[in-house]
């Protein structure tokens, strides 16, 4: 069984933390799975502490013990790409950093469902060192799962994501559709395109207005 995988989306508004808290609900009813993510701009500052409010969301969702922030290696205020938020307040990402808290997470745990940053194109740096969210994936030694809608233009999304995360030679597991609507001829027709153009399977989905995730495949698909 692997010890992790990786969650992606097409864009930055699929719902990859939804998909991300509903997969580890179900992940733990059967094992001691966890979250983790590399980097997260856009955190709320109280009291004068940055809350890494993705973190918070998935933890409370999924009944993750502990402090949400140490799930998080880089964490940042500004809600803008990671590369700019970093060079922002001067903390630009270390990969090894990245890859050295993954693993301390994954050495505790059965299992670690990572998060991704924005879409499969993410500079997490972009300086004398330029470090993309595919090599964090790649670093991270994972397979990764596609955050979809089956909604209009999602068939090109879906596509392109798949098709460049084959190019950087990162292995995708299949889709997760959120908000899918299976009473719509369109979204029907288009989770059917997007396995046909990309010969991945559609492991699962959160249906529009729903609060669980079903998976269409078995566990072991995703584990």
């Amino acid at each position: 069984m692997s010890k992790g995988i990786f969650i992606t989306g097409t864009g930055t508004d699929v719902g990859k933390t939804y998909i991300t808290a509903l997969l580890l609900q179900k992940l733990r009813q059967r094992m001691d799975a966890v979250y983790f993510k590399a980097a997260l701009s856009g955190a709320e500052e109280v009291g004068g502490r940055l809350i890494a409010g993705d973190a918070h969301y998935v933890c409370k969702t999924a009944g993750i013990p502990g402090e949400p922030n140490d799930y998080v290696s880089y964490i940042y205020r500004t809600a803008v790409s990671p590369h700019l938020a970093a060079k922002i307040v001067g903390n630009p990402a270390e990969l090894f950093r990245i890859k050295a808290h993954f693993d301390c997470i994954r050495k505790k745990h059965d299992f670690v469902v990572a998060e991704g940053s924005g879409g499969i194109v993410c500079p997490i740096r972009y300086d004398n060192q330029k470090i993309m969210l595919t090599d964090i994936i790649k670093t991270l030694g994972l397979d990764i799962i596609i955050v979809t809608t089956a909604a209009l233009g999602s068939i090109n999304s879906a596509v392109l994501t798949y098709e460049y995360a084959r190019s950087k030679g990162i292995n995708v597991r299949g889709f997760i559709l959120n908000m899918y609507d299976e009473s719509d001829t369109m979204q029907r027709d288009n989770k059917y395109m997007i396995e046909q153009l990309t010969g991945a399977e559609i492991l699962g989905y959160a249906a529009k207005n729903g609060s669980e995730i079903t998976l269409i495949s078995d566990i072991s698909q995703i584990t």
